[in-house]
């Protein structure tokens, strides 16, 4: 086969493993297939240094056999969506910006983020999210939009594409044409957006318009149907040509690279499957194709694809064009002066960037409806809806004690508050939701931090059997779980249960804010 052909082909996939350092499933992928880029999940995050070594050795080992620098990205959105947390700057969720209210906040604070992964050796952030909200049931999108209304994301959306730009790294806007109105995560079903053209141009494409008016770099697809545009309700707009070569290409003029979502991910994993995926993604008009996870599906998509263009399937000008665009994309400041960055990061975490994001971390605090501080006098029972799994938009948070953890208690205690806590886990099963009425029985003063509750029924039944005048509930991700206790004595949001969102919390529930 020829050997420009090959390099052509892997130069259009961007690949994911699980180590620390690089192993050699990752070597393999860049020596022999010649892959155009690594994604990186908190699975090879342990710290800055760590990863910035991590980065440089990747950019080394590929540098020996291509002269073509390797696309290194990452989901760095803010919030629950962080792959790299500790000793970085922490980011607030996108839709706690809308709540502090500063677009210029947004801006700032995005690229002082977007700069420490540049000094790590991230040259590529998939985000920001441009998905309009408007599905408050939506499982997969919720506080990582930047609001429900399209010019709400439009505003902050566009200034976290500058933020991140300025930085001197590729920004992509995600999940094109939008996933906000679905009430199914792709990672585990395929959704469908039902809505006309008409209603498709004024909210879910209009965020997306406004960012290649802008200039983003890159555009992510989204494994979820648009029968508007796509009259094959099989085919998501990850594989459909009507929607990335027509709609995105054609009729909204887009010229940059377009990267598809994890074909892991069971919307097309279950479906085409994944080695037809990566050739259907291709032809739709996709130029980067992202598979996350598994090296053998990974080695199997790229030897699909030579065999499809091999036989004609996939016209070799197809591969000639999206060659052209990902080597456009890998213009980018970061992605040329890879070797000029010092092998250890600098200046993360400046005095002045963590008390702009404490700034507006306090300023995203919501409160719903009255409100009374804790009673330092009385004891307080704490009920913790905490996540123990990892998924791609949940993470699993570190205490101090390094066991798997976001928790107000240290906080409240150090507040001078005496408090017992349950910590029961998100899905709420029903023997731990019992174990919880029951430890909270009689409590003066009862603080819940769900996540998600308007989503799990085993959440909302413990807030239905809690006396709501005795009762503070601090919503640990959606704002939306505060309606489901109106009569409570003190309701508060932080769009997210990280230790740097729950520090407000805990100040205004002590009395001190």
């Amino acid at each position: 086969m020829e050997q420009g052909l090959r390099e052509k082909v892997g130069q259009l996939f961007m690949v994911g493993f699980d180590a620390l350092e690089a192993n050699d499933g990752i070597k393999r992928l860049i020596r022999e297939k010649k892959v155009g880029g690594v994604i990186l999940f908190r699975r090879n995050v342990h710290t800055p240094e760590q990863l910035s070594a991590l980065c440089r050795e990747l950019q080394d080992i590929n540098a020996e056999v291509s002269d073509e620098p390797l696309l290194i990205a990452l989901d760095q959105e803010g919030g629950m969506v962080m792959r790299i947390e500790q000793g970085v700057t922490p980011i607030p969720a996108a839709m706690a910006f809308q709540e502090a209210g500063s677009v210029q906040y947004c801006e700032q604070l995005t690229q002082i983020s977007a700069d420490e992964m540049r000094q790590i050796g991230i040259n590529m952030l998939l985000a920001p999210v441009l998905d309009v909200n408007n599905n408050r049931l939506n499982p997969v999108i919720g506080v990582r939009s930047y609001g429900e209304e399209p010019a709400t994301v439009i505003e902050y959306g566009l200034a976290a594409v500058r933020g991140v730009r300025s930085a001197g790294i590729a920004a992509t806007a995600k999940h094109f044409p939008g996933h906000g109105d679905t009430a199914i995560d792709s990672h585990y079903a395929m959704a469908l957006v039902p809505h006309d053209k008409e209603r498709l141009r004024a909210v879910e494409l209009a965020p997306f318009r406004a960012a290649i008016a802008q200039g983003v770099d890159a555009i992510m697809t989204a494994h979820v149907v648009f029968p508007a545009f796509e009259a094959d309700t099989s085919v998501p707009a990850t594989l459909s040509k009507a929607v990335l070569t027509d709609l995105l290409r054609g009729e909204m003029g887009y010229q940059g690279t377009v990267i598809s979502d994890c074909l892991e991910m069971a919307a097309i994993s279950e479906g085409v499957g994944i080695p037809q995926g990566a050739i259907s993604t291709l032809l739709a008009g996709t130029d980067i194709v992202l598979i996350s996870h598994r090296e053998a599906q990974q080695h199997a998509a790229i030897d699909a694809v030579l065999e499809a263009v091999e036989q004609g399937r996939i016209p070799l000008a197809r591969i000639d064009e999206a060659a052209r665009r990902v080597q456009e994309l890998k213009k980018v400041k970061a992605v040329q002066q890879w070797r000029e960055r010092p092998v250890k990061p600098q200046g993360l975490m400046q005095p002045e960037a963590m008390a702009l994001a404490r700034k507006v971390q306090a300023e995203a605090l919501r409160v719903q409806g009255d409100f009374r501080p804790l009673d330092p006098a009385q004891p307080v029972v704490l009920l913790t809806i905490e996540v123990r799994s990892r998924s791609e938009i949940d993470e699993v948070a570190l205490a101090r004690n390094k066991e798997p953890r976001s928790s107000m208690l240290p906080a409240l205690q150090e507040a001078g508050l005496n408090v017992r806590e349950y910590a029961l886990s998100a899905e709420a099963k029903e023997e731990e939701v019992a174990e919880a009425i029951a430890f909270a029985k009689g409590a003066a003063q009862i603080v819940v931090q769900t996540y998600n509750a308007m989503l799990v029924d085993g959440q909302q039944k413990l807030l239905a059997a809690l006396p709501h005048d005795k009762l503070w509930l601090v919503a640990g991700r959606m704002p939306y779980d505060l309606d489901l206790a109106p009569g409570a004595a003190g309701r508060l949001a932080a769009y997210g249960c990280r230790p740097a969102a729950l520090v407000p919390v805990v100040a205004k529930l002590a009395g001190r804010s």
